[in-house]
């Protein structure tokens, strides 16, 4: 396990041994320090209250603060940046602990509370990991004031334990067993555009090839920022500027190395314009500044206009008398180009946000660079306001459950409902599967741990001495235990931990056990009658239409871009290209899907079928990420061609800019290319598409030039047809990419 507790598993056992606790195996270890934290935090405010200043209410709700926003939360990051983000939620948890506890007073609006507040707090997961880690807990801090007895006048002393118990956690978080801090994104995505200077560097001075160190250390760089080899705690998912520029930065300093590795070779004895040597060293000073900017070096940051200056200049070089090697060339170093001004401006925007210019930047690619935050967290909910969301299923989900349990809760009055909705919460997932895989499980721990609870009651009966001795250790261990075990083995430990945490509150008997049985058998009912109502297969179908639909609308945009470049036209250099808004959209709701779907466990069809029908020909496992690869290659290639051309440098452009159309022989060239790319993707979207009975048909090779006319650039082609064509082949063998995944076992 790193040291900050991620990775591992029980099978990891005796992989290693944690430096810092016992000489435990890395899962336990890990856990073990997660759950001194949550134990020191909720032992120390119940205790306090309970015992100090005789407040039981105020002490159960320290004790379930620490332990909702710790044992049932799953906020990612160091013990540093936990407790950042429980500052900031406390203030959340003072609105639900007051409005919990006012709705309290009927039953009716209870219920309308749990339903309304519930899919709030669920839908929260839009902004990000951390919010969607923390909304568990904060449904619970929800959940508790919301039951009876109906007591608006405790509510100083739910405050204060609540205020108390978060509290005690944030100290708790900061100062025990703190863990070193992990690289930040910034820093990342600073060495790759270090790595960027490298390249560019060796290919001004030798542009015949770039050496291998060179080689894999801008593959090791693009590869660090990877969303899948980045701390979860350390991804730029927030909705704000500052956010959507970091992730910019990334996926701007991977284009930047990915065209640099892949830059053709001068070819022999050819001019020094044609190398593009000066466009190189232009490429390495903004690369090497946008570095230094986002490591926060004083003074950096200043636009240079050294790679928009040559990139204008190599693209007003008359190109009709070269070769197609040279045009070629020109057309990777246009590109090389524009990705290191994308850097440049993505830098600025992630580290300075609406400080950069608004003025300066295009429209299209940096669309929400000019908009406050209050519009772009509104754009991010209301894009994901529909049944095609992950995140709305798994609201509705959610909250209805929440809402049934609530209202049986109190139409039978049952004694402890509380821990009814706590099931729900807990045990229900995003698949029928996994969700009854959990309540089996949680059965058989909470019979275990009713069990054992009957035995101990009866056997200490009302001597709080003992609850009190045994409260702190038996914590320790279920939070050490559970989290590793799984859900069986937690919610044993669970159980005996409330019968001992409800013994010291108010007398009681064997007979508790049995209420927290029936209670957990209600929650796990409820939970599993919306697993089999709402979305029962989660993303494992969303994921497939997603992927159908961002296929289609990719579709679309490489014909409308195709035959936008053949026809040439007036474009304006302030206003987004018309193509990027559904793309854009339809790739916000497949990556959503496609983050659930890899958290989701898969049946034997999960990756091949969306109808649950055994898979037969045709139906075969999908790559999704390449899916997704090639609709953000689509979208940027799309923006990027349709942009006005850089002719003279974007500071000198004061109006929209005549663009001639392409020859007749070039246009039909470009138009077939065009023609050829989307109907591959069709053909891909229908091999996806989960409501299709019949098995879609393979995606066939390419036609024959004898039926097609030729696909390469007739004599004389200017140099637009080549970023066109690069762009085009590019996909071609994107979609070709998918198509084999689809043969493989």
């Amino acid at each position: 396990m790193g040291a900050n507790g991620a990775g591992g598993g029980p099978g990891a056992r005796g992989a290693g041994r944690s430096r810092g606790l016992l000489r435990l195996p890395d899962a336990y270890a890990g856990a073990a320090r997660r759950s001194l934290r949550v134990t020191l935090a909720a032992g120390a405010g119940f205790y306090l209250f309970l015992y100090g200043f005789e407040q039981p209410v105020a002490a159960t709700y320290a004790l379930f603060a620490a332990v909702s926003l710790a044992g049932l939360s799953h906020i990612p990051g160091t013990g540093r940046q936990r407790a950042v983000v429980l500052v900031k939620l406390l203030p959340a948890a003072w609105v639900l602990v007051v409005v919990g506890t006012f709705l309290a007073v009927r039953n009716w609006s209870a219920v309308a509370g749990m339903l309304v507040i519930g899919f709030a707090l669920a839908f929260v997961a839009v902004g990000g990991p951390r919010p969607a880690g923390a909304a568990p807990g904060l449904q619970l801090l929800y959940i508790l004031p919301s039951f009876p007895p109906y007591a608006p006048e405790t509510i100083d002393e739910r405050m204060a334990g609540t205020t108390v118990g978060i509290l005690l956690l944030i100290l708790a978080e900061t100062f025990v067993f703190p863990e070193p801090p992990t690289v930040p994104y910034r820093e990342l995505a600073a060495r790759a555009a270090v790595a960027a200077v490298r390249c560019a560097g060796e290919l001004a001075r030798a542009p015949y090839g770039l050496s291998p160190t060179a080689m894999e250390a801008a593959r090791a760089a693009a590869e660090a920022l990877r969303p899948s080899q980045v701390p979860e705690a350390e991804r730029p998912a927030g909705a704000g500027v500052r956010s959507r520029g970091l992730t910019h930065t990334g996926l701007s300093a991977r284009t930047l190395l990915n065209r640099l590795t892949r830059l053709p070779a001068v070819p022999p004895g050819r001019a020094p314009e044609d190398a593009g040597l000066d466009l190189l060293r232009a490429v390495g000073r903004s690369a090497a500044d946008s570095a230094a900017l986002l490591r926060g070096a004083p003074g950096a940051g200043a636009a240079d206009p050294g790679p928009a200056r040559e990139r204008a200049l190599l693209a007003a070089v008359e190109t009709r008398s070269a070769d197609p090697a040279t045009l070629r060339r020109r057309a990777a170093l246009l590109e090389v180009a524009d990705a290191a001004l994308a850097l440049s401006t993505a830098a600025g925007l992630a580290v300075r946000g609406r400080l950069v210019d608004g003025a300066e930047l295009p429209v299209g690619r940096f669309w929400y660079a000019r908009m406050r935050a209050p519009q772009l967290w509104w754009r991010r909910l209301v894009g994901n306001a529909g049944s095609r969301s992950v995140f709305f299923q798994n609201a509705v989900r959610i909250s209805l459950a929440l809402a049934a349990a609530r209202a049986i809760a109190g139409l039978d009055t049952l004694p402890h409902g509380f821990w009814a909705l706590l099931a729900t919460l807990t045990l229900t997932r995003t698949t029928l599967g996994a969700t009854w895989g959990s309540i089996r499980q949680a059965i058989a721990g909470t019979l275990i741990g009713a069990l054992c609870t009957a035995g101990l009651l009866a056997l200490i009966g009302a001597d709080t001495t003992v609850y009190a001795a045994m409260l702190l250790p038996l914590l320790l261990i279920t939070f050490t235990v559970g989290p590793v075990k799984g859900v069986g083995w937690a919610q044993a430990f669970f159980a005996l931990v409330v019968s001992l945490v409800f013994a010291q509150l108010t007398a009681t008997t064997w007979r508790l056990a049995e209420v927290r049985l029936l209670d957990v058998l209600i929650g796990s009912a409820i939970g599993a009658v919306f697993g089999l109502l709402a979305w029962p297969r989660g993303a494992q179908t969303e994921v497939r239409r997603s992927s159908t639909v961002l296929l289609r609308t990719a579709a679309e945009t490489v014909v409308a871009t195709a035959s936008t470049i053949a026809a040439g036209g007036v474009r304006d250099p302030g206003a987004p290209p018309p193509v990027s808004g559904s793309l854009r959209h339809a790739l916000v709701l497949a990556e959503t899907a496609f983050a659930q779907f890899q958290s989701e466990p898969r049946g034997p069809v999960a990756g091949a079928s969306g109808s649950g029908k055994p898979p037969g020909k045709g139906r075969r496992p999908v790559d999704y990420q390449a899916v997704l690869l090639t609709g953000h290659h689509a979208l940027w290639g799309a923006e990027r061609l349709l942009a006005a051309p850089p002719t003279v440098p974007a500071e000198e452009v004061s109006g929209p800019v005549a663009v001639a159309p392409l020859e007749p022989a070039v246009a039909a060239v470009v138009t077939r290319l065009g023609d050829r790319v989307a109907g591959r993707m069709l053909l891909l979207s229908a091999l996806l598409d989960p409501t299709g009975d019949a098995p879609p048909p393979s995606v066939p090779d390419p036609p024959s030039t004898a039926a097609d006319g030729p696909d390469t650039a007739p004599a004389g082609a200017p140099g637009r047809f080549y970023a066109v064509e690069a762009w085009l082949r590019a996909l071609l063998q994107d979609l070709e990419r998918i198509d084999r995944s689809s043969h493989g076992p």
